[in-house]
């Protein structure tokens, strides 16, 4: 039963199906992740399983983090996340969920962070029209005017303006599992995910799938 799983992104690549046509997809490297806490209605209120992933050194953590981890058995891991089940009966401390908890075929939600941009102007962060770039011009990449100076005398907050862009979570949804390689936890799924080389992901069945 896949309530959900971490793992780092590899890369994109293309495949070819039984038809021959060319596949792109994302090669996800899924787990393995350990089962660091199992949370039922009795003792927590709600079902849940909570996933650790990537294991680093004891100095890494505080020594709460460490505390928990020791009371699950498990080794100090990077990255917790916690995934609702409706229940709980098949899950354990201590074990092992991989790649394999994914069938082929299967849709799932991606989320990550998008890469990050830096500090971007109007035209790149928001696709805005660039002014005439004749020599007599002022206004080649400015944003113009931004609002009346009496009424409201201010910027609402919200406005489309130059700042940070990227690094924010973002989601996809939907996306085919194409293949599972279960001996080197390996997911490939149809389409791009967010983020770039390496960063983490969170992958969980998809939600509102027609039955």
């Amino acid at each position: 039963m896949a309530v959900g799983i971490l793992g780092t992104k590899l890369g994109m690549t293309q495949i070819f199906d039984e038809a021959g046509n060319a596949v792109p997809v994302t090669v996800i490297q899924a787990g393995p992740c350990v089962v660091t806490q199992v949370k039922t209605p009795e003792t927590d209120g709600y079902s849940a399983i909570q996933l650790g992933f990537k294991s680093v050194k004891e100095k890494a953590l505080t020594k709460p983090e460490l505390g928990h981890l020791t009371k699950a058995g498990a080794l100090p891991m990077r990255h917790l996340q916690e995934y609702r089940a409706a229940q709980t009966d098949g899950f354990e401390l201590g074990q092992t969920v991989k790649a394999d908890c994914f069938e082929p075929g299967q849709l799932v939600d991606v989320s990550g962070a998008s890469i990050g941009r830096g500090f971007a102007g109007y035209q790149k962060r928001h696709n805005f029209k660039r002014g005439p770039m004749a020599h007599g011009s002022k206004n080649h990449r400015l944003p113009g005017s931004t609002g009346a100076g009496t009424t409201p005398g201010r910027i609402y907050p919200g406005k489309r303006m130059a700042g940070r862009m990227g690094d924010e979570k973002v989601t996809i949804r939907k996306l085919q599992v194409v293949k599972v390689d279960s001996e080197r936890n390996l997911l490939l799924v149809k389409g791009s995910v967010p983020g770039k080389p390496g960063a983490l992901l969170n992958v969980v069945p998809a939600r509102w799938v027609k039955a």
